[in-house]
């Protein structure tokens, strides 16, 4: 076992061995490494750990120091400068007319090195660029020609997956991958379904390619013969994940295709032949009533009750008082006799204020008249003359409003 520590370079997703060389930084924290580029500023993902030895590529380069403020600071200053070399480069680019892509530049540590990073489809000859560069910077300058994976990696950005790139996340290489890969799995061969954002296969498809290959060894090819439950047929569609396979039968009057699972069907796989697995004994149907568990019954919900204004509650205040004072009347009134309580509880008839007087002789039976007492008979005055009508007026008589007078009334 071989004691190092993991460091990370701008944030991709490869890690680095490096040899503690006696210094215990701790996670997330920045250091100074010696590399073949020269000095470097990373940090540091895990600390002092323990792998094996055949993980370890010897000579392991040792960690320099703890990086410090100035270290950041520097460090920092760096990534302003690669700013304006990435645009100055552009455009001497576009001056020498080169086809090639700038993709990354990268300022040594110590500023004595400038990396600028391109692809193209072939060989470019950029000796003059970099005359027109060493000339600008006043330092040494390399340009390096990487793959379009590796340009992808160092841009990143989202595959149609939605998550970042798996190259510049978590993949230390990149693995071959072929469309050999898509077919065994079953997936679209269309280039734009199967392609990542840098154009080549996805990395992904080798991610599953090891379970597929285990999938089709101990499974049945398409067009073999095989027994089914209704009898021999041949399969022609195999789901691998599922673990089912289309049944073409040989029984001319079965025209559709059956679906059965792979572990009912006999097939010989290697020259053996595999038996199909019995059927499953049928659930034995109850006998005599159900069991049903006893639940307790619903609470039946409470009605809301509406809120009152202040008007309402006045009313209903008022009208719970009136019982309240008629309470003691009811009960006087249920103590008494039922004639008593008939004639208690009898209130008159209300006369009617538009009827005319009441004749004579229609009162109600049982009831008494009273005597009124005697008057004496006022004297009789003497009529006045009659008065002649004047001209032009009227003699008929008008009649009163009232209407016709009773026949028992006085004059």
């Amino acid at each position: 076992m071989t004691e190092v520590v993991s460091i990370q370079f701008r944030g991709r997703g490869k890690t680095y061995y490096f040899d503690p060389n006696g210094l215990a930084p701790a996670d997330e924290q920045p250091v100074i490494v010696e590399t073949a580029k020269g000095l470097e500023y990373g940090i540091c993902v895990r600390g002092v750990h323990a792998v094996a030895d055949e993980t370890v590529v010897q000579p392991l380069r040792p960690l320099i120091r703890i990086a410090t403020d100035a270290d950041k600071a520097l460090f920092e200053a760096n990534l302003e400068k690669e700013k304006k070399a990435f645009d100055v480069c552009t455009e001497r680019i576009a001056a020498h007319g080169l086809d090639m892509k700038l993709v990354d530049v990268e300022y040594g540590f110590d500023g004595s090195k400038i990396l600028f990073f391109f692809t193209s489809d072939g060989r470019v000859d950029f000796r003059a660029l970099v005359k027109d560069l060493a000339a600008i910077f006043r330092t040494r300058i390399e340009l390096r020609q990487i793959g379009v994976r590796d340009g992808a990696k160092m841009l990143g950005g989202l595959g149609i997956c939605g998550r970042p790139f798996c190259c510049s996340t978590f993949l230390d290489d990149f693995h071959p991958v072929s469309i050999k890969m898509a077919k065994s799995q079953s997936l679209s061969l269309n280039p734009a379904k199967i392609s990542g954002t840098c154009g080549r296969l996805m990395c992904c498809l080798k991610y599953e390619q090891e379970a597929y290959e285990y999938l089709i060894r101990s499974s049945p090819k398409e067009g073999s013969v095989v027994d089914t439950p209704a009898g021999k047929g041949v399969i022609t569609d195999l789901n691998l994940l599922r673990r089912t396979a289309k049944v073409r039968l040989d029984d001319p009057s079965e025209t559709t295709l059956q679906t059965y699972p792979l572990s009912r069907l006999g097939y010989t796989l290697n020259g053996s032949y595999v038996e199909p697995e019995p059927e499953p004994e049928p659930e034995p149907e109850p006998s005599g009533e159900w069991d049903f568990p006893e639940y307790p019954a619903p609470e039946e919900p409470r009605p809301e009750r509406r809120r009152q204004s202040g008007r309402q509650a006045e009313k209903k205040d008022g009208r719970q008082s009136e019982k309240k004072a008629a309470a003691p009347e009811k009960a006087e009134q249920a103590e008494k006799p039922e004639g008593e309580r008939k004639s208690s509880e009898h209130k008159p008839r209300r006369r009617s204020r538009h009827r005319g007087p009441r004749p004579q002789g229609a009162e109600k039976a049982g009831e008494k008249k009273a005597e009124a007492p005697k008057q004496e008979a006022a004297p009789k005055q003497e009529a006045a003359p009659k008065q002649e009508p004047k001209s032009g007026s009227s003699s008929r008589k008008r009649r009163h409003r009232r209407g016709p007078r009773p026949e028992n009334s006085q004059q």
